[in-house]
């Protein structure tokens, strides 16, 4: 089969919006992958990385055909070009005027202090080798150890230049990044870090070296895609290692096929996650529920950050957390399965157009003979509202994956869920015990498994389970850095023990019923049980305090309550589960955000990203790395 060139990648130079509406339109999305090459460009030649803190090589799915086909190529594409924002206002230390002047080159006084604390003996305990990368910091090479536990063992090392450092936030990067591979260790698919040195020229960062290549590559080498039998192996082990770092409260914000190493050769080796270089810590933070009740909830990032074919819509709204890692697992996933992405344009302003409005394909070949239980799952996280999507360790008891027997993890999601039930009015705890009952065994497996993991005595738990069970999953950075907060939120549980009926209903997310197909009868048997045992006769009033809502809400409201009665309708009850979401104007500006990302043509975030604001969604100096 012939195909003709593929059009050249998009330019970096910034055009105006209008240029954008007079491109050629895309080829339809999520059309299978008929035949696999290598583009003759990309073969046999250096990549040259294009953004901040990547040190392997930068390679991307590229699409796009003469009659519409996607073909997966190597080659340099929207899809490789790593973007990233530099955070909104945050209760942080400010970086000083002379670091911010100094980072600009500027001329400063007082210059960037590059000096990290880590040891500065690497020559004397490894040998270098061979480069096997080159990025735009630095690069990474073969090194094996002189002395000590890895005395003769091959190792990778990651030289980052200092040189190269010349703002406040290049070298907070590195900063972080190698806290993060600190406080990750002991799950069997995070690259092993080993240790960090320097000295006046470099940064060096000891890890595991894998000898197996990319994801990216066996994909290649299959012929585009993988049987669901191979493709269930390597989702588990995305999944389990997702979920292991979200329950130390980190964001990886950049998984790809190119992000997931294999320890060996061998066909069954073992798959290690790698490049931390865009992850983040989500720290519980102080929020007013009112005027006299504050809780503890996770951290709102709104850094836009990721790779172009994998971002999540609500990274490019600026409101996300973890769940943002889940989307980019299902687009992996889907490719997968297909051979071809889910969203996929010539540019990078269409890309993130895609992700924000387009559904991905599930009628083409091959999904016909894929099975149901297979597009559920890829569905379920590729769902816009992160509300709905589920978790790393929920989609380990899917049903397509239950054939595996996965171990379960402790998924924080639990406690977050638990939090807010004990601080719940009767009449909503009552609406939630109802809704419970309505799932059948099948549908609580997950919540069943998260029970067990809570080691319950006599069939209760209390909060010394839940603090037990967190420990005993925690890492030694995250038990001194997050668990004291987590278990503080939860602090009226101490008064109290659950059985796992009520465990059920406290773990129970709405949210994530509604993206069921089963959805209505769930509700409609759980307002069946709410009907005999926890409606009661409400005013307009009443129901507004009981969601902390003001008179302003009263119209809307007064359709949830029968007029014959007084009592929650069925729009009511279903409405009262998870109460009214009210778009406040961040909301709105952050929506404006993204929608400007998308209208300015094919390197449009470049001219976003070079904005200053003053207000806390758009407060900053954003830069993009290329």
């Amino acid at each position: 089969m012939s195909s003709t060139p593929l059009p050249p990648p998009p330019t970096t130079a910034v055009k105006p919006p209008h240029r954008d509406r007079t491109r050629r339109p895309p080829p339809p999305m999520g059309l299978r992958v008929h035949q696999l090459s290598r583009s003759p460009r990309a073969h046999g030649r250096a990549h040259t990385p294009r953004v901040l803190r990547r040190l392997h090589r930068r390679r991307g799915l590229r699409g796009g055909s003469s009659d519409g086909r996607c073909l997966l190529r190597r080659r340099r594409s929207p899809s490789c070009r790593r973007f990233k924002r530099q955070p909104a206002a945050q209760p942080t230390k400010p970086i000083p005027e002379e670091a911010s002047a100094a980072g600009r080159g500027e001329g400063s006084e007082r210059p960037l202090d590059k000096s990290f604390g880590y040891s500065k003996n690497f020559a004397a305990k490894y040998e270098l080798g061979k480069e096997v990368g080159r990025g735009h910091f630095g690069h990474t090479c073969w090194a094996k150890g002189k002395k000590g536990e890895l005395k003769n063992q091959q190792v990778a090392v990651k030289i980052i230049s200092k040189a190269k450092m010349t703002t406040a936030i290049a070298i907070e990067d590195v900063r972080r990044e190698v806290k993060i591979l600190k406080a990750l260790s002991g799950h069997k698919n995070l690259i092993k870090f080993y240790d960090a040195f320097e000295d006046a020229h470099n940064v060096y960062v000891v890890m595991e070296l894998c000898e197996g290549g990319e994801l990216l590559d066996r994909i290649l080498a299959r012929g585009g895609r993988y049987t669901e039998e191979d493709a269930k192996n390597i989702v588990v082990q995305m999944l389990s290692v997702v979920a292991f770092c979200h329950l130390q409260g980190v964001v990886h914000r950049d998984l790809k096929p190119e992000n997931f190493l294999f320890a060996t050769k061998d066909e069954d080796a073992l798959m290690k996650v790698i490049d931390f270089g865009l992850s983040d810590f989500i720290r519980p933070v102080k929020q007013n529920v009112n005027q006299s009740v504050f809780v503890f909830a996770d951290q709102r990032l709104n850094d836009i950050v990721g790779s172009a074919y994998y971002v999540a819509p609500e990274v490019l709204h600026r409101s996300y957390s973890s769940e943002a890692d889940i989307w980019s697992i299902g687009v992996i996933t889907y490719i997968l399965l297909c051979g071809s992405r889910p969203f996929w344009a010539r540019t990078e302003s269409g890309i993130f157009r895609s992700v924000l409005r387009a559904d991905p394909n599930f009628y083409d070949a091959p999904w016909p003979s894929v099975s149901p239980e297979a597009k559920d799952f890829v569905k379920r996280l590729l769902n816009r509202d992160h509300r709905k999507r589920m978790t790393a360790a929920q989609a380990l008891t899917h049903p397509w994956l239950r054939s595996l027997n996965c171990t379960i993890p402790l998924d924080m999601m639990i406690y977050r869920l638990i939090k807010t039930y004990i601080r719940a009015t009767p009449l909503k705890r009552a609406a939630l015990k109802a809704l419970s009952k309505a799932l059948t065994e099948d549908e609580l497996l997950y919540l069943r498994a998260q029970f067990d993991l809570l080691e319950p005595k006599d069939g209760w738990v209390s909060l010394d389970n839940f603090k037990t069970a967190l420990m005993k999953n925690s890492t030694d950075a995250m038990k001194e850095s997050r668990v004291a907060d987590i278990l503080n939120m939860m602090e009226p549980l101490s008064y109290r023990k659950m059985d796992f009926e009520e465990f059920c209903a406290a773990a129970i997310s709405t949210y994530q019923l509604e993206a069921l197909d089963k959805w209505e009868e769930i509700a409609s048997t759980a307002f069946q049980h709410f009907e005999q045992e926890g409606n009661r006769m409400t005013s307009v009033e009443e129901l507004a305090q009981e969601l902390n809502l003001g008179p302003t809400a009263y119209s809307l409201l007064k359709d949830w309550i029968r007029p014959s009665d007084g009592k929650l309708s069925f729009l009511g009850f279903t409405k009262f589960l998870h109460g009214v979401t009210v778009r406040n104007s961040n909301t709105r500006h952050r929506h404006t955000l993204a929608l400007e990302i998308l209208g300015c043509g094919e390197c449009g975030i470049l001219s976003l990203l070079s904005k200053k604001g003053t207000s806390e969604e758009s407060g900053g100096l954003y830069q993009h790395y290329s």
